[in-house]
């Protein structure tokens, strides 16, 4: 009998394949998992082939320990998929399949608990008449757990023990006692004849009827941009898309991307309760909030095909979904759909990816679509639907103002800690009616500096070359780029000065003004600070949503896909610091951010007002605001971009490199450069000086940049191919990576 040896992924920089002995007796298989010796430690990779010869001789192979062999193997097309993420990336295919899978999979410890028969406790007649009765008036775990069991047909172990620590034990008492009864199911649930109820469905719009039965009726790759206005109906187009799919095909999966996490909650409630016949499991979410546990149950439901919608983030383009059909990527602008750390990858540009792969539609909505995604519909490659229209026939978009805050200051009228008169009387009257306002500040914190007048220090990081930011409520200054934190100093520590003062607003200043300015307004602040812990965003915006909040102050987290009903208000501060970054996607980002934020206001009917705060009311980007006008604004960019030789009409790739001293990443990059010219395909490509980045020194670690430019995406990946084995051989650097198609530059 031939010997087997088997070809492993593991996660290691090096893009190779590892080879094993393979001598257990259950059969290997590519896409399954094994555990694995690799140098002084076991660790778990993943099979891609099998084969009857190594090139690496007898006795330096090391043999498979263990193999995963319950969890069906992951398919040749999601192996094909990953392979795809790691050519295009420039990264190891162990470096993307095996972060791609939960935790829980990659610990060969948990194996064997993961892939038990599902267990669960039905509750018999005599257990049902004995308990809770029985059990002591102070063993609250214990009468939860039997009133769970009470409360339905059948327990799940995994709900159990999350009841009572010691569940497992009870249970196994309460079972030889003849109370209860254990049963093992594993049957994948089947969906029932009517997933909705139609007599409840909200009417489409002709346009959106014309969207849905556009997706409904492609039957192979077709590439959707779905172009709507705020509150214009884009989810009711999902949710309709998705009833089509299943009703079609019951035994389809449907993936659903949200660019955050606190997004999940509003679309999950929204799901649920439109497909409120779906059986347990059907529905899930995969996200990095999600407990280890909860992640690895709802990605195996995924895997074998139990969830028929997965609803989740970037991490979720990932997930093994062998009946995947219909793919939606909403707020596709969204830079949150890009990973900036390990693999950089884009979750809709391989969205785009896995659809093709698949002959499946995929959906791109949003408002404000990345520019990259309105030049593909531009040239007929994506067919674009438009949602011209707020999907409530009484709400309109709201009008825009601009408030001149040059023009308030030469006549003389005062401002309130940055709050304009107009503004502060525009949120006054709201608050007289009833209505709620909302006001926009993408910087959290108390203020961004903290300086003394007398000298001119300025408090900064230590380990960073950055500001340290005051946060007042917390009394300390933090660095918001590696988390150093310090107390407030009662003086200056250059020379003594008492009189320290702060510089500039973040929302923590904000709140405190409007506390202060609109007497008797409920004020609630939500951004990173005020959502630290587990499941406060969602109970905050619950806040908002019921009423119990006239004014909402926060970052991003509140400007889009949240549909506040009672919101006619939106103020936006210092938003003219965008309009002359040296990012030239500075204005995109700038306008998309705008036109959600506004797109918060009016939404059910209450005529809605936008009031942006400004030094200069006259620019092309704020004139085309007030009039929504995304189109003239997309196309005047994209004109701007063709002159200028930047994306989409050229492509990009960016070598980062780290080290303990600026000057020894810049050799670095310098070295690199100089292997680069060589290699086929260099004359093609343009290569830029190397510089530091905006922010040099992060944790005492000094960065540095090397961009790299060519009109074909073809060339640049050549070359960046033959770059790697050079970039492989260089020293003097902590760390390096390349990045396709950057965001940040």
């Amino acid at each position: 009998m031939s010997a087997v040896f088997v070809r492993v992924a593991l996660d290691h920089p090096l893009p190779t394949l590892f080879d094993y002995r393979y001598d257990l007796a259950p059969r290997p298989e590519a896409g399954l998992l094994v555990r694995v010796p690799f140098g002084r430690r076991d660790v778990v990779g993943l099979i891609c082939e099998v084969t009857t010869q190594s090139d690496v001789p007898a006795d330096k192979l090391r043999a498979v320990e263990a193999i995963c062999d319950a969890c069906a193997p992951l398919s040749g097309e999601w192996r094909a998929l990953a392979a795809f993420a790691a050519e295009y990336y420039q990264r190891g295919l162990g470096e993307v399949a095996l972060p791609a899978l939960p935790q829980a999979l990659r610990d060969a410890s948990r194996w064997a608990r993961l892939f038990a028969p599902a267990e669960r406790y039905q509750l018999l007649p005599a257990g049902r008449a004995v308990l809770p009765d029985a059990l002591p008036a102070r063993a609250h775990a214990l009468r939860r757990l039997a009133e769970a069991l009470a409360a339905q047909p059948a327990l799940a172990a995994a709900d159990a023990r999350a009841l009572h620590p010691k569940a497992s034990t009870t249970l196994a008492e309460w079972q030889s006692k003849g109370w209860v009864v254990r049963e093992e199911k594993d049957d994948a649930p089947e969906l029932p004849d009517e997933l909705t109820n139609d007599a409840l469905l909200p009417r489409l719009t002709q346009e959106q009827q014309e969207a849905v039965d556009a997706i409904t009726a492609a039957r192979s790759f077709a590439p959707f941009l779905l172009h709507g206005v705020t509150g214009s109906g884009k989810t009711e187009v999902y949710l309709h898309a998705l009833a089509g799919l299943l009703h079609a095909r019951p035994d389809a999966q449907a993936l659903v991307l949200v660019p955050e996490i606190n997004l999940t909650p509003q679309f999950e409630a929204a799901f649920r309760a439109r497909f409120a016949a779906l059986p347990e499991g059907a529905i899930v979410t995969m996200h990095s909030g999600l407990a280890e546990g909860e992640r690895v149950r709802n990605w195996l439901a995924a895997h074998t095909g139990r969830a028929r919608i997965v609803l989740g983030t970037r991490l979720a383009i990932l997930a093994s979904m062998p009946g995947l059909a219909l793919i939606v990527v909403d707020e596709e602008h969204d830079p949150a759909y890009k990973q900036q750390e390990g693999l950089r990858y884009s979750a809709r540009d391989l969205a785009i990816y896995r659809a093709k792969q698949r002959e499946i539609p995929v959906v791109l909505g949003s408002a404000t679509p990345s520019l990259e995604s309105w030049w593909q519909a531009e040239q007929g490659r994506y067919t674009r639907l438009t949602l011209s229209r707020r999907a409530v026939a009484e709400a309109v978009l709201p009008s825009v103002r601009l408030v001149d805050l040059e023009e308030e200051r030469r006549r003389g009228r005062a401002s309130i800690e940055g709050l304009s008169g107009p503004l502060v009387a525009a949120l006054k009257s709201r608050l007289e009616r009833g209505e709620q306002s909302l006001v926009f500040l993408n910087r959290r914190g108390y203020a961004p500096i903290l300086s003394c007048d007398a000298c001119g220090w300025v408090a900064g990081c230590p380990r960073c070359s950055a500001y340290v930011v005051l946060h007042k409520p917390e009394r300390n200054l933090r660095c918001h780029h590696c988390g150093w934190e310090a107390r407030i100093p009662k003086s200056c520590p250059d020379c003594g000065n008492v009189d320290i003062a702060p510089m500039g607003r973040g929302t923590q200043r904000v709140e405190e003004t409007l506390a202060s300015a609109v007497p008797g307004a409920r004020v609630l602040r939500i951004d990173a600070d005020s959502t630290r812990r587990k499941g406060s965003a969602q109970a905050l915006f619950s806040d908002v949503h019921a009423g119990e909040v006239d004014i909402l102050v926060g970052t991003q987290m509140i400007a889009k896909g949240h549909d506040f009903q009672r919101v006619t208000l939106v103020g936006v501060l210092n938003a003219d610091t965008a309009l002359f970054s040296h990012d030239f996607r500075a204005s995109e980002r700038l306008f998309a951010q705008l036109m959600q934020v506004s797109g918060r206001a009016g939404r059910s009917g209450l005529p809605g007002e936008v009031v942006i705060q400004t030094r200069y009311p006259r620019h092309a980007l704020y004139h085309a605001l007030a009039r929504h006008d995304y189109v003239g604004f997309a196309n005047s960019t994209l004109t701007e971009r063709r002159d200028a030789h930047l994306p989409p009409f050229v492509y990009q790739a960016l070598l980062r490199a780290e080290g303990r001293t600026l000057e020894a990443a810049l050799g670095f990059l310098q070295q690199a450069a100089t292997a680069f010219a060589p290699l086929p395909g260099a004359d093609r490509v343009t290569v830029y000086d190397a510089v530091p980045l905006t922010i040099v020194k992060v944790f005492n670690v000094h960065r540095a940049q090397l961009l790299l430019e060519c009109a074909s995406r073809a060339a640049l990946q050549t070359a960046l191919r033959a770059w790697q084995p050079e970039l492989r051989s260089l020293k003097g650097v902590l760390r390096w990576a390349v990045e396709v198609d950057p965001l940040d530059i």
